[in-house]
């Protein structure tokens, strides 16, 4: 089944690409690897959770915000290659938890993006990655998320 169609399928619109708020590229092409800058968990311009897993936002909002996270990941793809039929694999994926002092299960979290590039690419969505605390993060997002892929050429 194609990929954008499994996205209909599941309800999912990717949404536009984000405009940065940096001096930095959405992504950078090298070869067969794109490089995807940190995502976070916006929806129509606005902060879907806001605040520390394990304080203001609780461990499922967090898997949540990754899955929006790496939604917006997957915009960013689109717009680097306009068919995500073309994913050979995902390779890293880097994910940074806006932690409360004690939260300890970032992986869980982050869960709510790699399970979801398993369930939307199967075998080509498996991936190396990790799961990191921070103290802070951009706008108070609870989480960020950062993509390795290969495409073809």
């Amino acid at each position: 089944m194609l990929v954008e169609e499994k996205l209909r399928k599941l309800g999912i619109e990717l949404p536009p690409v984000p405009e940065p708020v940096a001096e930095y590229l959405p992504y950078r092409k090298t070869g067969n690897l794109i490089y995807i800058s940190g995502q976070d968990c916006r929806i129509n311009g606005e902060l879907k959770y806001e605040g520390k897993v394990g304080a203001e936002v609780t461990e499922e909002q967090g898997y949540q915000a990754a899955k929006i996270a790496v939604i917006r990941c997957l915009a960013v793809l689109k717009s680097a290659i306009a068919d995500l039929d073309d994913l050979v694999q995902v390779v890293n994926l880097r994910g940074f938890v806006n932690s409360a002092p004690g939260f300890v299960r970032q992986p869980m979290v982050i869960n709510g993006a790699s399970e979801f590039l398993v369930q939307l690419f199967g075998e080509k969505g498996k991936h190396s990655r990790c799961a990191l605390s921070a103290n802070e993060l951009p706008f108070n997002t609870p989480v960020e998320i950062e993509m390795v892929v290969e495409v073809k050429t």
